[in-house]
C-alpha cells in the first residue's frame, strides 16, 4: 500500500474533470470558495471549463489533467469536479507508473470509483470516496469536517453506527473497498477488475430500480466476488425506490432476500454515497466492525 501526504493549510488542490461537466458555474465557484475558505489554494484543470455533451471535454483532455496534475510537484492532492460518466473510456491513457511515483491524495465518488479501482489496481495508492467540487458547498458541517479529517489524518478510532442485516454475533475487521455498484459491475471482465479477497467491500448506487440493483449483485455472485470477502456494508442507495410499487418488490426486500443466501456479515445505513450527509472513507484502509459500530483504525495518510 503506498499513501498519500496528509492535507495542509495552505496545500494545493487541483480539481479535475474527469467524466461529466458542471453546467452551472456558480456551483464550481462555491466549491472553490468553500476550499479557500478552510485554508487551501485551488487551481481548476482544462477540463473543468470544456464541455463535450456528456464529457467534460474530450478523452484526452480529461486523460491529460489527471496526468499532469499527478506530475505537478506544486499539486499536493486532487479533487474531482463531479461524476456523472467517463471515467472508464480513459482508464487506459492514465499513467499510472507516474502515479506510483508520485502519490497524492486523489478523492470522489460515483463514476470516480472506476478511478479508485483501477489506481489501486495498478499502483496500490489509497484513495479517498468523498465529496466532489460541484456540491461540496452544499454540504452540512458534518460531512465537511469529515472530509477535512479524513484528508489530514484524523479519523483513526472515529466511529460509525450501522444496521446489522446478517451476522450479529461475529466482529469483522479488514480492508474496506469498493465504491458504486454499478462501476464495480462495469469493470468485471476488464483490466481494471479487483480482487476482493478478504476485503470489506462498500457499496453504493444511486437511480436504479430495485430490479437492477438485484441484477448488479447477481452478477457479482456469479462472479464469485462474494466467497471470499469478509463482510459486505451498504451504503446509502439514493433513490432507488421502484417507479411502480405494485410492480416491484421493494430495495430492502431485495438486500434481504439476495443476502440471506450470503455467508458473510452484512451491514447497511453507512453514510456514504449521494445523500448530501457522508463520511469520506480512505478506500483500502483497515477497518473494524464490534456490534453495530464501524471503527477506522488506520489512517489514509502519512
Amino acid at each position: 500500500m503506498i499513501k498519500p501526504d496528509r492535507l495542509k493549510k495552505g496545500d494545493k488542490i487541483g480539481v479535475v474533470a474527469p467524466a461529466s461537466p458542471v453546467f452551472e458555474k456558480d456551483k464550481i465557484d462555491m466549491g472553490v470558495k468553500m476550499l479557500k475558505e478552510q485554508g487551501f489554494d485551488v487551481v481548476l484543470g482544462d477540463s473543468c471549463f470544456k464541455k463535450y455533451g456528456f464529457l467534460a471535454g474530450n478523452d484526452y483532455i480529461r486523460a491529460k489533467d489527471i496526468n499532469d496534475f499527478f506530475k505537478n510537484d506544486e499539486i499536493d492532492a486532487i479533487i474531482c469536479l463531479r461524476g456523472g460518466y467517463g471515467s472508464i473510456r480513459i482508464l487506459d491513457m492514465i499513467d499510472y507508473e507516474t502515479i506510483k511515483n508520485n502519490p497524492k491524495i486523489f478523492c470522489g465518488y460515483s463514476d470516480i470509483t472506476a478511478f479508485h479501482l483501477a489506481i489501486y489496481k495498478y499502483t496500490s495508492l489509497i484513495t479517498f470516496h468523498g465529496p466532489m467540487i460541484c456540491d461540496i458547498a452544499e454540504f452540512d458541517e458534518f460531512t465537511i469536517k469529515s472530509f477535512i479529517d479524513c484528508l489530514s489524518g484524523n479519523i483513526n478510532d472515529k466511529s460509525y453506527s450501522l444496521g446489522i442485516l446478517r451476522g450479529k454475533d461475529k466482529d469483522v475487521e479488514g480492508r474496506i473497498f469498493g465504491g458504486n455498484l454499478s462501476l464495480i459491475c462495469s469493470l468485471i471482465g476488464t483490466p481494471y477488475e479487483n480482487n476482493y479477497e478478504n476485503k470489506i467491500l462498500f457499496i453504493e448506487d444511486i437511480g436504479e430500480e430495485p430490479y437492477k440493483v438485484d441484477r448488479m449483485l447477481n452478477h457479482l455472485r456469479l462472479r464469485g466476488v462474494f466467497e471470499n470477502i469478509k463482510a459486505i456494508i451498504l451504503g446509502q442507495f439514493t433513490d432507488c425506490s421502484p417507479k411502480d410499487e405494485e410492480k416491484s418488490l421493494s430495495l430492502n426486500i431485495v438486500f434481504e432476500d439476495f443476502f440471506s443466501n450470503i455467508k458473510v456479515p452484512v451491514y447497511y445505513g453507512l453514510l456514504a454515497g449521494h445523500d448530501k450527509n457522508k463520511i469520506t472513507i480512505p478506500l483500502n484502509t483497515n477497518i473494524k466492525i464490534i456490534g453495530d459500530k464501524l471503527y477506522f483504525i488506520e489512517e489514509g495518510v502519512k
